[in-house]
């Protein structure tokens, strides 16, 4: 019985540590959002982050 208890335990550490890793490597959550709704806001995110990086580019000159 106290190896079945072991086995149990690794089972149950394991996917502790699956849970830990996958908030880690950044899962999306849900937000609510339709995948229309997401692309279009990626999208604006994307584009201040562009146009902040052509601003800092052009600066140095």
């Amino acid at each position: 019985m106290g190896r079945v208890v072991k086995v149990r335990e690794k089972q149950m550490s394991k996917r502790n540590v699956t849970k830990q890793s996958d908030s880690v490597r950044g899962k999306r959550q849900d937000d609510g959002l339709s995948a229309a709704a997401r692309k279009h806001r990626d999208s604006e995110i994307m584009e201040q982050k562009q146009k902040k990086a052509n601003e800092e580019e052009e600066e140095p000159k």
